[in-house]
């Protein structure tokens, strides 16, 4: 009894200000070889969305390699600095608040995760390059008055082996950025991602898995999130701050919920009730929640009119039943 009464107690100082706080109802903006238009920011203030990620990439050849390409004339114009910036600007023109989130790709589609250097001269090398990448986009949320910055996608090996170079590296971050900071760990990584208590946001890519059916329930989904967001609350508690979905999302296919991070081919066939079930258990379960923040929906490509659609078994929610359930509570939850 003592020890539910202190956490209470830690949760009412947490959590209460007097008034609910307003959640960052967002989309993965991806970037495009074109610049940004009006009739593409249209789209996402159609569904109530309130915030969107901006996310310039960095490009490494092999796990194996310290050297980060970014900012060339080869990339995407949205991949670049100069493309973050018209996006971010356009974006707020529009009432749109941005989160700046760089990514790094690695050949072939590999995972981020894992990326390991072969000796002390290669890390120190990768942390050199990691810097020069990040700190470059730090500077540019700074310029742009962007109010989230996240300082990394999914680099739990990265961070494993280096841990002092994150401590440093968040203070070098905090000496040119004064807004708020998170960083996107992987679903399976977050609990051990060390630098929570320096940041403002617990990020997490939210791709739980969740069920093994292959057209699952809204009640089913609920049921499966449970044991997922009690660690996640007891996280958010113990070190104090709010939880973000830096990305959230299920493709519109069949076993959606089974393994929801497949970014491959896979062609499982289409199945839009799942995608739609799946939104609505994440929506139910987080966004009433007073430490949960909001999040990110994975994927908001910038052509609405050529995106998704009734054949499409991939993340983006764009022109499928799904699109109407995130716009109906994002509505809700504009406030």
């Amino acid at each position: 009894m003592r020890k539910l009464g202190l956490i209470l107690v830690c949760f009412l100082q947490f959590c209460c200000n007097g008034k609910a706080q307003k959640k960052w109802n967002g989309v993965s903006f991806v970037a495009s070889r074109e610049e940004a238009a009006q009739p593409h920011v249209d789209e996402i203030i159609k569904i109530h969305a309130n915030s969107a990620a901006v996310m310039p990439f960095g490009f490494i050849r092999d796990l194996a390699s310290p050297e980060i390409i970014f900012d060339t004339e080869r990339q995407w114009f949205g991949e670049t600095r100069k493309g973050a910036k018209q996006y971010i600007e356009l974006l707020k023109k529009n009432g749109i608040q941005v989160m700046v989130k760089p990514q790094i790709w690695i050949g072939g589609g590999q995972f981020t995760g894992t990326i390991a250097m072969k000796s002390p001269e290669d890390w120190k090398v990768l942390e050199e390059s990691y810097d020069k990448f990040i700190l470059n986009y730090a500077a540019l949320a700074q310029e742009t008055n962007t109010p989230i910055f996240c300082i990394g996608t999914e680099l739990e090996t990265f961070i494993k082996n280096r841990p002092e170079y994150w401590n440093e590296l968040i203070a070098k971050i905090r000496k040119i950025y004064s807004g708020k900071l998170t960083y996107a760990a992987n679903w399976d990584e977050y609990a051990r991602t060390p630098f929570w208590n320096q940041l403002d946001f617990i990020g997490i890519d939210a791709y739980f898995p969740l069920s093994e059916s292959k057209t699952p329930s809204v009640a089913e989904l609920k049921a499966g999130w449970q044991p997922w967001k009690e660690k996640i609350s007891q996280l958010a508690l113990q070190v104090q701050r709010p939880v973000l979905f830096t990305e959230y999302g299920y493709r519109s296919m069949d076993y959606t919920a089974k393994k929801p991070w497949l970014v491959d081919r896979t062609e499982e066939g289409v199945n839009m009730e799942g995608q739609s079930n799946a939104k609505k258990a994440i929506f139910e379960e987080f966004w009433g929640e007073e430490w949960f923040a909001g999040g990110f929906v994975w994927k908001w490509f910038i052509q609405h009119d050529r995106s998704g659609g009734e054949k499409d078994n991939r993340f983006t929610p764009q022109n499928k039943p799904s699109q109407a359930i995130i716009a109906n509570y994002y509505r809700l939850h504009k406030d």
